[in-house]
């Protein structure tokens, strides 16, 4: 009996222990797994982005000269066409006969001007006999001048015949892209409006046209003033194009013209980029967007974006103090770079953040590092 007392007594403070242990074991809180980075500053490069529309280099009216019947049109719509191609033909008969007249007309003068220098040296030795009077020299030396003045323009008529003549063949005067033809065979073409017959389009290089209102370019300013932000020298700007699908161009270009005044109407500045366009893969009016490349943000904080809240006064993030402990800190966020957030103020080199799992954190919780992403997956 003795035994079975002991050994029951032994059982029940063995329980006892075990279930103070569990008990132990229960109040003992559970630390919250977060994800953390190390914030380290460094000079960062930025972008900026615009909408773009994409503009001839080059875009060249074909206009008619001269007014008559169109005869001929020479080249394909839509194609592709050389400096110096003959796109359009006009009815040449009207002209060939106006420079035939023109020829005889200065034939004429000239032959008056012959009779004209006969008649004067036949009078200019009977005055120097006194054989005639005076005035019948004067009159010879007048019409030699007038008959000269008219072979003149005879031959000013002549030329101007050439030239009207020359001008119903149009020409190209650029490599490039053809529109439609806006008058088609037998039109009597005219001048001013009635003279347009197609344009075309040098689209190598191509034009990247967008605008940057004064608000963007004073913030810039003052952020360059302020040191935070660097300019390229001579601000070189490198432009990316990127396509309506997310897609990039792969040829970039520079910027090449910025207008001196603003737009009334916009309140924006206009902007151009030149890029190389050697398959003709850009055409006039697409619309893209323009990365423009080379500024830099020194000592620049970036944090993901995903360590970045937003509470009732703002945006905050939760660091990580060396007891392993949550703490609150207001921040003051600038733009975006790709997947990660500008820290302007509220941030210093080598603080930890929280990345994942500051939602359930508060001020003073004890957190367990499940995993740096600045280093490797803790084992």
């Amino acid at each position: 009996m003795k035994l079975s007392f002991k050994l029951l007594l032994i059982l029940f403070v063995v329980h006892i222990s075990a279930c103070n242990d569990k008990t132990a074991e229960k109040k003992q809180p559970k630390l919250i797994e977060v994800v953390t980075h190390i914030v380290k500053s460094h000079d960062t490069p930025i972008s900026f982005e615009f909408v773009g529309k994409t503009a001839s280099s080059r875009k060249v009216e074909i206009r008619s000269r001269v007014e008559g019947f169109l005869e001929k049109r020479l080249y394909k719509e839509g194609a592709f066409v050389d400096e110096g191609d003959l796109l359009f033909q006009m009815d040449k008969k009207p002209f060939e006969a106006k420079l035939n007249a023109a020829r005889a007309e200065m034939a004429q003068q000239q032959a008056r001007m012959e009779t004209a220098q006969i008649n004067l040296n036949r009078v200019r030795p009977l005055v120097k006999k006194k054989a005639v009077a005076q005035k019948e020299l004067d009159d010879a030396q007048g019409n030699y001048r007038a008959s000269a003045a008219s072979v003149e323009v005879a031959k000013a008529n002549v030329i101007q015949a050439e030239l009207d003549l020359g001008y119903t063949n149009i020409y190209s005067p650029v490599h490039g892209l053809t529109s439609f033809a806006v008058q088609q065979e037998g039109a009597y073409i005219g001048m001013g409006d009635q003279g347009l017959l197609t344009y075309v389009a040098q689209i190598e290089p191509m034009r990247i046209e967008f605008s940057v209102s004064e608000n963007q370019l004073l913030k810039a300013r003052s952020s360059e003033k302020a040191g935070l932000l660097k300019m390229p020298e001579n601000n070189d700007f490198e432009v990316q194009i990127i396509f309506s699908d997310g897609s990039l161009y792969p040829h970039s270009g520079r910027i090449t013209f910025t207008d001196a005044s603003l737009n009334e109407n916009t309140g924006t500045f206009l902007m151009r980029a030149e890029v190389d366009n050697p398959k003709s893969t850009l055409r006039p009016g697409q619309f893209v967007r323009a990365k423009i490349n080379g500024a830099i943000r020194p000592e620049a904080i970036l944090v993901p974006k995903t360590a970045v809240q937003q509470g009732a006064k703002g945006s905050f993030v939760w660091v990580i103090n060396g007891q392993n402990k949550a703490e609150f800190r207001p921040v003051t966020t600038g733009a975006w770079e790709g997947d990660q957030w500008f820290i302007s103020e509220g941030l210093k080199n080598g603080e930890k953040v929280v990345v994942t799992g500051g939602i359930k954190l508060r001020a003073g919780v004890e957190v367990s590092e499940a995993r740096n992403q600045n280093q490797a997956v803790k084992k």
